[in-house]
């Protein structure tokens, strides 16, 4: 076997393991169930430490208000997001097909 075809086989097997790599990463279906999975639970992270934002009253607001400083960024996305939505069964139910 020749060095040209020892290396052009060893590129069509980096090439494959390449190519499932990026399928198996991102482009595989499951990739979006995963960002929204992960979209839910920051959600339900934010909604524990600033539920008076939507008048559900706290006892640890007062400590969660500390935060604020380092989530601003994520706050208005996220208020933005839970306004937007019709409810979190609402979206659960789509993610199960009913």
């Amino acid at each position: 076997m020749t060095l040209e075809a020892r290396i052009a086989a060893f590129r069509e097997v980096v090439e494959e393991w390449l190519r499932g790599l990026y399928h198996g990463m991102i482009a595989h279906p499951a990739y979006e169930k995963i960002e929204s999975e992960a979209e839910d639970v920051e959600d339900t992270f934010m909604l524990a430490c600033f539920p008076d934002a939507f008048g559900i009253p706290s006892p640890v607001s007062y400590y969660t208000a500390e935060l604020l400083p380092y989530l601003e960024d994520e706050f208005e996305a996220w208020e933005r997001r839970m306004w937007d939505r019709g409810s979190l069964l609402e979206r659960k139910g789509h993610q199960y097909h009913f």
